[in-house]
C-alpha cells in the first residue's frame, strides 16, 4: 500500500531559467526565451514524485503575482498543493547557461519576510490534514522571520503523528533538525563533515561518520551523496554504495531533490533500502540529463535505474 506523503517548502521560488552564447559583461546579451519551472526543496520532490506516478501534497508559502504563477505552473504538472498564504511575494531564482562553454551562473534572490501570525498558520495547517501523512520531506533553506529553532518543533509535531521525516536542507535549520532526530538525512561529503567534527572525509570514512549521527540518534538511515561517485545508504546494519552510471551532464540544478524523490518513491511502496538508493542514484543523474531546473523523465530514471539492479 503506498503510504500518504507531504512535502515542506518554506522558502519557495519560481526558477526563470535561460541561455545566451558567450556570456561577458557590459555587453548586450541575447538570450533564449526564458522558461519558468516550480522551484525549492520540497516542491521539487513533489515533482518528481509525480513523474514517478506518486502522489503527494506539496505544503508551501505562496505569495503575490510569483505566488500565483507559481500554484499555476505546479497545477500545470498535476501536483496537490497546499498553500500558506503570505503577505510578502514570492521569491525568483535565475539561472543562465553559457552555451559557448556549458557553464552554468544560478543567482538565488533571498525571500522576504514570513510573520509570526503565517508561522502559526504553518503549524495549523499541518495540524488539519487529513489523512495524516505517513512520510515527510523538510527540506530546502528557512525565508527570513522563521527561526532555526521552529524546525525542531516542526520536527517533533510530525514525529508524534507517527510519520517518517526526511531532511534535506542545511545549516542553523538542520542542526535544530538533528536535535530532534529524524528516519532519514542527506548530506553530502561537507556537510557530513560539519555535522560530525570528522574532516577530510573520503569514501571509506563517510561511512564511520554516518554510523557516529545513527549512533547519537540523530537520523536511522543516513544516505550520503557523492555526486559523480553516487552515494552510500548507511543504516544500523547495513552500508550500501551505489556507484552513479556515467551519462552526459546538462545541468546540475534539482538533482538532489530528485534523489530524494527517488528515494522516497521506493520507501512509499515498502522496498527495500538497496532500491530506495539505486532508485535515488537513477533520479539523481537522470535530472543531470536535463537542461534549466527540468528535473528527471520517468524514462531516463527508470532506464538508469534498470542498468543500477543488474
Amino acid at each position: 500500500m503506498i503510504k500518504n506523503i507531504l512535502t515542506i517548502t518554506l522558502n519557495p521560488t519560481v526558477d526563470k531559467s535561460t541561455t545566451v552564447e558567450n556570456l561577458k559583461p557590459e555587453k548586450k546579451l541575447r538570450c533564449t526565451p526564458p522558461k519558468y519551472e516550480p522551484g525549492g526543496g520540497g516542491i521539487n520532490v513533489s515533482r518528481g514524485l509525480a513523474r514517478l506516478g506518486i502522489k503527494s501534497v506539496a505544503l508551501f508559502t505562496s505569495g503575490g503575482r510569483t505566488g500565483e504563477l507559481l500554484e499555476e505552473l505546479l497545477k500545470d504538472e498535476k501536483v496537490t498543493t497546499s498553500t500558506i498564504p503570505t503577505a510578502a511575494e514570492t521569491r525568483e531564482n535565475f539561472i543562465v547557461v553559457d552555451t559557448s562553454h556549458n557553464e552554468q551562473y544560478r543567482f538565488g534572490m533571498p525571500g522576504e519576510d514570513i510573520t509570526p501570525d503565517e508561522v502559526k498558520d504553518i503549524n495549523t495547517i499541518i495540524d488539519s490534514l487529513s489523512p495524516t501523512p505517513d512520510i515527510v520531506v523538510i527540506s530546502g533553506s528557512l525565508p527570513p522571520g522563521i527561526e532555526p529553532a521552529f524546525m525542531r518543533t516542526l520536527v517533533k509535531g510530525l514525529k508524534n503523528k507517527g510519520a517518517k521525516v526526511i531532511a534535506d536542507t542545511s545549516g542553523e535549520a538542520l542542526s535544530e533538525v538533528l536535535k530532534e532526530g529524524v528516519y532519514l538525512l542527506k548530506p553530502n561529503l561537507g556537510e557530513l563533515s560539519t555535522l560530525t567534527g570528522m574532516k577530510e572525509l573520503d569514501n571509506e570514512s563517510a561511512d564511520e561518520a554516518a554510523k557516529q549521527l545513527i549512533d547519537e540518534g540523530k537520523a536511522e538511515i543516513v544516505v550520503v551523496s557523492l555526486g559523480p561517485q553516487g552515494a552510500y545508504l548507511v543504516s544500523k546494519d547495513e552500508n550500501i554504495h551505489v556507484p552513479a552510471p556515467s551519462v552526459k551532464k546538462l545541468s546540475t540544478v534539482g538533482a538532489g531533490d530528485s534523489m530524494v524523490a527517488g528515494m522516497v518513491a521506493i520507501l512509499a511502496q515498502g522496498g527495500s533500502h538497496t532500491d530506495m538508493a539505486r532508485m535515488g542514484v537513477a533520479c539523481g543523474s537522470a535530472a543531470t540529463m536535463s537542461t534549466g531546473t527540468g528535473l528527471f523523465t520517468k524514462e531516463n530514471a527508470e532506464r538508469l535505474y534498470k542498468w543500477l539492479s543488474k
